[in-house]
């Protein structure tokens, strides 16, 4: 590749609880001096004299407190005149109005006016010792012949560009290239399958795909210009494909495709920044929903920018000359917001994994800290979950002396493997932050930290909102849950700078999704619980959205791909309990009169749909043939009943007095019982053999 010169409990156990970086200090002269110190803005606002009164502040005067850190943190080509402008009923978000600046800018012009040769980007390529460092003079050189290639073939602003690139140099580029030139970026992850990369070319109406030859993860490579190639068919629309090239491999080349690095080397290094309004669209990034079809959320220039950038400097106690170690993909939310984003407008160095926790081996995450002095480590707790069977050798084996904070997300971390990765991977001096947050929400919104120095910190626990987010629960008739010790679906009261605008081409459905279920408060789609202490953790999805390795899929995408296959007449997908995963798929089938039970060939039959038509994360771990689904006598799929019987709780279906036909779920259980193989007694769920 080219590069240029130079889940757990909702009541938690008192006994698990630690303390971290206690460090009282009760005059208030030295509490006001040490606010300001860790937020300058503070010294500003009147009668914040730690942080804790800071936290109250920013959401108590949301609009003063938002619109000095943004003047504060980002560099404008025109001032905003107003901070605000929302309307949380009618999904009418607005922030920084009449403020003009570019995120590209913002992210590498400014650093390199300060410290050109400091290294913005550590690829950590599939192969252990071969990263590839970039400094900040670089990548801005990389970004602007991008973007004047880009201009050089039609691309315009507000033009959406779909990426479809594994973590590297040039996928960072990319985003960067886009935002420099004013057009939106589209990443899709280069795992998804030709039909879903068309399916979300098509919606964000690109006519511009960027590619690599090939992928390499594990070991193994994968074939991205192919993926591409016969994503494109169906994508009228598309006049031109980007290729660069990851590997040495030659592919074959089309009239419609640009060797990308030979082009770039032929543009200047020099690219004029476009000055985009606030509220300009920066990207779009799909995501799964209850629904069939993915939603594209769109997120906006400056606030998106300012919100990651604090989050990634406060949630992580990120200092400068730290090494930030996010290990998502740069196709999610997470890589967006802190591999990319987040780390850069702060002027750090962020690290793209291209690889995975286990290649070569279970040690491949703790020899890269080791390798690369990474100080804060943010991964998901699939992969904690892992690495913890592995055992804790292939942990000592190497210095993890450099770490000072570790993160989790993508899904509520258990308490098992929480003090596994605090007690042995951080060797119980680093912070463990559990953070909740969403593609919706831009960045994190509740978690451990930042907090006065001496607050505790619980296991499995999320815990605290961060600065301008107000947290409430929602009861069942609709009405805010006032007292602690309780539980709701979680929404979020009033506006703030990183939350998404929109959903691309549907503004209706936004406002149905998240604006309507709650009227004047943000729905979340997820349920929370509030300890005594007012702490908040994350109890699960409240729709029919599965979170798999910290990928949300809807399961109705799935059931859309099953029922494609001529044997299936309808079928029924629920998620259920996962010891590694956190949750994994399983899907109820039934087949079409006068089609004989295939058994093993039509599973995998099934599996392979979902695969080339989804992602393989997506595919069944369980299917089951049933004669007939649970259905309401108007024809509702009673999938609460579905999903109790995988957790074998038959005793908490609850009513049933609407069931059509109460035989239906006897002979379900006992056909789960004989696809588990254990006809006498239903053991617990993590001790589920997958039979595919």
């Amino acid at each position: 590749m080219w590069l240029p010169c130079r889940r757990t409990s909702h009541f938690v156990v008192s006994s698990l609880r630690r303390r971290v970086s206690k460090s009282h200090v009760h005059a208030s002269g030295r509490r006001r001096c040490d606010v300001a110190a860790f937020m300058p803005e503070a010294a500003a606002f009147d009668g914040v004299s730690d942080r804790a009164a800071l936290q109250e502040f920013s959401v108590s005067n949301g609009e003063s407190f938002w619109a000095a850190v943004a003047r504060r943190r980002l560099s404008w080509t025109r001032p905003f005149h107003a901070a605000a402008d929302c309307d949380l009923r009618r999904g009418d978000i607005k922030w920084f109005a009449g403020g003009q600046l570019n995120v590209s800018v913002n992210c590498l012009d400014r650093h390199v006016h300060a410290c050109p040769d400091r290294t913005a980007l550590i690829w950590e390529k599939d192969e252990p010792g071969s990263e590839v460092k970039i400094t900040y003079r670089q990548l801005l050189e990389m970004t602007c012949r991008l973007g004047n290639l880009l201009r050089r073939r039609g691309v315009k602003r507000g033009d959406c560009v779909t990426i479809y690139m594994p973590p590297c140099p040039l996928a960072v580029a990319s985003m960067m290239a886009c935002a420099r030139i004013g057009a939106a970026h589209n990443v899709v992850f280069a795992g998804f399958s030709a039909e879903a990369l068309a399916e979300r070319i098509r919606d964000a109406q690109s006519s511009t795909v960027i590619t690599a030859n090939q992928g390499v993860r594990g070991g193994k490579v994968t074939e991205l210009k192919k993926t591409v190639d016969a994503a494109v068919q169906s994508c009228p629309a598309v006049r031109q494909v980007f290729v660069a090239m990851r590997t040495e491999n030659p592919v074959a080349m089309t009239a419609r495709d640009v060797a990308m690095e030979e082009e770039m080397r032929m543009e200047d290094s020099v690219c004029e920044p476009a000055a985009m309004d606030s509220e300009d669209v920066l990207f779009l990034l799909y995501t799964s929903g209850s629904t069939g079809t993915p939603k594209g959320l769109v997120h906006t220039q400056a606030g998106y920018l300012l919100y990651a950038a604090l989050t990634h400097r406060y949630v992580f106690s990120y200092h400068d000359g730290d090494v930030f170690g996010c290990v998502a993909d740069v196709g999610w939310i997470t890589g967006h917001s802190y591999s990319v984003y987040g780390p850069l407008a702060n002027g750090g160095t962020t690290v793209l994994f291209e690889s995975t926790p286990v290649y070569p081996d279970p040690g491949r995450y703790w020899e890269m800290v080791q390798r690369l002095k990474i100080n804060q480590f943010y991964g998901a707790p699939t992969a904690i979950r892992l690495l913890l069977k592995y055992g804790d050798q292939w942990v000592h084996k190497y210095d993890r002396s450099s770490l000072k904070t570790l993160g989790s997300v993508g899904e509520p971390i258990n308490t098992e493997a929480w003090e596994w990765y605090h007690r042995v991977v951080g060797e119980g001096r680093c912070p463990v932050v559990d953070t909740w947050w969403q593609t919706e929400t831009g960045g994190i919104c509740i978690a451990p930290k930042p907090s006065d120095p001496d607050a505790e910190i619980v296991p499995g626990m999320a815990m605290r909102p961060f600065f301008g987010i107000k947290p409430v629960l929602m009861d069942a008739e609709g009405k805010v849950v006032t007292s602690n010790n309780a539980s709701g679906a979680l929404c979020i009261a009033q506006p703030w700078p990183g939350m998404a605008r929109t959903i691309h081409n549907d503004h209706q459905r936004f406002i149905e999704t998240y604006c309507q279920p709650y009227p004047g408060y943000f729905f979340t789609g997820d349920g929370a619980y509030r300890s005594e202490e007012g702490y908040y953790q994350i109890t699960g999805r409240l729709d029919d959205v599965i979170n798999v390795s910290g990928h949300r899929i809807g399961t109705a995408e799935i059931e859309d791909v099953v029922n494609q296959s001529s044997a299936v007449a309808e079928s029924a997908v629920i998620g259920y309990s996962h010891n590694i995963k956190g949750q994994g798929v399983y899907a109820f089938v039934v087949l079409k009169k006068g089609e004989e039970v295939q058994g093993a060939d039509l599973c995998q039959q099934l599996r392979n749909m979902v695969s080339e038509k989804i992602a393989k994360y997506a595919c069944p771990d369980f299917i089951q043939i049933v004669q007939r689904l649970p259905k309401t006598r108007s024809g509702k799929i009673m999938r609460r009943v579905l999903r109790k019987v995988v957790e074998r709780d038959l005793d908490g279906m609850g009513d049933l007095s609407t069931l059509e036909d109460p035989a239906a779920v006897n002979e379900i259980i006992q056909g789960h019982l004989e696809l588990c193989g254990e006809p006498q007694q239903l053991p617990p769920c993590g001790f589920i053999l997958d039979v595919g």
